[in-house]
C-alpha cells in the first residue's frame, strides 16, 4: 500500500512539470521578417499563438504535397492498422461496462433420469402417485424453461474503475493515432523537400556538365596550338567523368526518395508530381510557438501518455479492491415438469434467490502478484510521462535553434556561391590568355559545384526544420 501513497506523489510531480515549463521563457521564438525579401530572413519575437494548432492543410501551400498527404491518409497501412487498434479499444469498453450490469439469459432444457428401485429416490417414486391411481412415470422425462440472472454489486467500484481504465486506454489509442499522423506527415513533407532539392541538384549537375564540357573543348584547342600539355585535357575529361558519374547517384537518390513516398502513401512505385522550379521559391512559414505549456499539452503523445497514467492508477484500484470480498446475487425463475402437457401450469411454476459473498483468505500470491504489477505499471507510466514531457520540450528547443542558425547559414552560402560564380568567369578569362594554370580552373569549378550543392542542401534544411517545429508542435494530426 505504501507503494501506491508515494507514487501518487510522483504523478503529481509530473504535473507540477507542465507548470514548470510554463514559468521559463521560450528560447528563440521565431518569426519571418515581414520587412526583408532576404529568403529564409527571420526575427526573434514574443508571440502566444501556437502553430502546431493550425490544420497541416493551411500550413504547406504546395498543392502537389497537400494531394500527397490527403491520399497517405486514406490508403497508409500502418494507419489503418492503428485505426483497428482504437476499434478494439473501443469494443474493450464496452466489455468492461458489461461486467457491472447483471447477466440475465433464457434457459430451456430437456432430461430422463432412471433411478435405481432400492434406494431413498427410487422408494419414494415407486410410492409416490401424482394422482389417485396413476404412479410415477419410469423412466422420469424433465423438462424446464425459464429466466437466469446473476450479477456481482460492484460495492468496492472494482468492475466500474476497470471500465473507466478501459476509457483511459481507449483515449490514449486515439491520441497515439493522431501522433502516428502527425510523424507521417512530417515524414511525407521531409521526404517531398528532399525530392525537390535532389531535382535542383541534378540541374545543377547537368548545367556543370555543360560548363565543363565546353572548357574541355577549350583546352583541346589550346593543346593543338601547344599551350598546353595533354595532361589538362586528361584532367579536364575526368572532372567531366566525375561529374557524369555524380549525375547518376543523384537519379538514384530520386528514384529511392519518390519510391519512400510511395510507401507512405500506399502505393506502388510510381513517379511523384512536383514543381521542382519552385524549390528556391520556398521560404519557411511563420512560426509561432506559444506558450510552453500550450505546445506541449498540444502534442498527441503527451496526451497519450497522460491517459496511459491515468488508467493505470485506476488499475491500481482495480488490483487492490481484489482484496476485498465480492458479493455476488443469482436468480432463477420458469416452469419444470415431467411432462410437456404440465409445464405452463402454476403448480409448475419455480423461482430461486440466493447471494453470496466470497473473500480471499489463504494463498493469495496471484492477487498480490497482480496488485505488484498494477504498481510497477504506474510507475512505469508516470517515468514515460516525464519523459515525453522532456523530450517534446527539448525537441522545440533544437528546431527552433536549428532554424535561427539555418537562417545565417543560407545567406552566407549564398554569398559564397555569388563569389565563387564569378571566380569560374575569372579563372576561365585567366585560363585563355594564360595568366592562370588549368588546375585553379578546375578548383574552382569544383568548388562552385560544391557551394551550389551546400547552397541546395541549406534550404531543403530549412524547409526541413519547418516541418520539424510543426511536429515537434504537435501539428498534422488536424
Amino acid at each position: 500500500m505504501k507503494t501506491t501513497k508515494n507514487w501518487n506523489y510522483k504523478v503529481m510531480a509530473c504535473g507540477l512539470i507542465l507548470l514548470s515549463i510554463a514559468s521559463c521563457k521560450t528560447p528563440g521564438l521565431v518569426e519571418k521578417n515581414a520587412n526583408t525579401t532576404t529568403p529564409g530572413q527571420y526575427t526573434t519575437v514574443q508571440d502566444t499563438v501556437n502553430s502546431g494548432k493550425i490544420s497541416w492543410k493551411t500550413y504547406f501551400k504546395d498543392t502537389n504535397l497537400q494531394a500527397l498527404i490527403d491520399e497517405a491518409l486514406k490508403n497508409n497501412q500502418e494507419l489503418n492498422i492503428t485505426m483497428q487498434e482504437i476499434e478494439i479499444s473501443k469494443n474493450e469498453i464496452k466489455a468492461r461496462k458489461g461486467e457491472y450490469l447483471p447477466f440475465v439469459g433464457a434457459k430451456a432444457g430437456a432430461a430422463v433420469d432412471k433411478v435405481a428401485r432400492y434406494t431413498n429416490i427410487g422408494a419414494m417414486e415407486a410410492t409416490t402417485e401424482i394422482k389417485p391411481g396413476e404412479e410415477m412415470p419410469e423412466p422420469l422425462k424433465d423438462f424446464n424453461i425459464g429466466l437466469v440472472a446473476n450479477w456481482e454489486l460492484d460495492v468496492w467500484k472494482k468492475l466500474r474503475n476497470a471500465k473507466k481504465s478501459a476509457v483511459n486506454h481507449y483515449l490514449a489509442s486515439v491520441e497515439g493515432k493522431n501522433f502516428m499522423v502527425t510523424n507521417m506527415v512530417s515524414e511525407i513533407a521531409n521526404s517531398y523537400y528532399e525530392l525537390l532539392a535532389l531535382d535542383n541538384q541534378l540541374d545543377i549537375v547537368n548545367q556543370n556538365i555543360t560548363i565543363q564540357s565546353n572548357a574541355l573543348e577549350i583546352v583541346k584547342l589550346q593543346k593543338e596550338a601547344a599551350r598546353v600539355t595533354e595532361l589538362a585535357v586528361k584532367k579536364f575529361e575526368a572532372e567531366v567523368f566525375k561529374t557524369k558519374s555524380l549525375q547518376f547517384d543523384i537519379q538514384q537518390k530520386i528514384v529511392e526518395t519518390e519510391n519512400r513516398i510511395n510507401f507512405l502513401v500506399g502505393r506502388f512505385p510510381q513517379h511523384v508530381e512536383r514543381n521542382s522550379g519552385s524549390f528556391n521559391d520556398n521560404l519557411p512559414n511563420v512560426v509561432h510557438a506559444g506558450v510552453p505549456s500550450d505546445l506541449l499539452t498540444n502534442r498527441p503523445d503527451i496526451k497519450q501518455a497522460e491517459f496511459e497514467l491515468a488508467a493505470a492508477k485506476l488499475d491500481i484500484k482495480v488490483a487492490k479492491a481484489r482484496f476485498y470480498p465480492s458479493i455476488g446475487i443469482t436468480a432463477g425463475i420458469g416452469y419444470q415438469a415431467f411432462n410437456p402437457e404440465y409445464i405452463f401450469k402454476p403448480k409448475s411454476l419455480l423461482y430461486s434467490l440466493a447471494g453470496d459473498l466470497v473473500a480471499p483468505l489463504i494463498n493469495r500470491n496471484a492477487i498480490k502478484a497482480s496488485y505488484n504489477t498494477a504498481n510497477a505499471k504506474q510507475i512505469q507510466a508516470a517515468y514515460n510521462y516525464e519523459q515525453t514531457i522532456l523530450k517534446a520540450y527539448i525537441e522545440v528547443s533544437n528546431q527552433v535553434s536549428k532554424i535561427s542558425n539555418l537562417e545565417k547559414s543560407y545567406t552566407l552560402r549564398n554569398q559564397q556561391v555569388e563569389a565563387l560564380n564569378s571566380s569560374v568567369s575569372i579563372s576561365n578569362d585567366l585560363f585563355r590568355s594564360a595568366r592562370a594554370d588549368y588546375m585553379e580552373v578546375l578548383l574552382t569549378q569544383r568548388d562552385a559545384l560544391e557551394s551550389k550543392f551546400d547552397l541546395v542542401e541549406t534550404k531543403m534544411q530549412q524547409l526541413n526544420a519547418m516541418v520539424n517545429i510543426y511536429r515537434a508542435l504537435g501539428g498534422g494530426w488536424k
